[in-house]
């Protein structure tokens, strides 16, 4: 049986591969792009798990309606918690670099 691929991996790991296109692309003369900063990617990221969170939400009211699939469910309830798990990784790791930041000497 194959394993799910979650969408907002996918979504989040699209979105830093085009961010790292526009940037080789530029090469050494690179120019800001307007709209592709880490904090665009960080919001889209929030984004793609609010909405596996959603359809996870959608497809579990579904099935206890009996109009949906439990596999569905499971997938997406899957998906939901790969995508909290990437923002909460994320978040560590700001936390992180924010500490080790605080504790330079100036």
């Amino acid at each position: 049986m194959a394993m799910p691929v979650p969408s907002a991996a996918i979504s989040a790991y699209m979105q830093a591969a085009k961010m790292g296109a526009t940037s080789e692309a530029a090469g050494a003369n690179a120019v800001a792009i307007p709209g592709s900063s880490f904090g665009d990617m960080l919001s889209g990221v929030l984004s793609d798990a609010s909405n596996a969170g959603r359809a996870a939400e959608l497809k579990a009211s579904g099935a206890i309606q009996g109009k949906g699939d439990l596999v569905d469910v499971v997938t997406a309830v899957q998906a939901a918690e790969v995508s909290l798990e990437t923002v909460v990784a994320i978040r560590d790791k700001v936390i992180a670099a924010y500490q080790d930041i605080m504790r330079m000497p100036i």
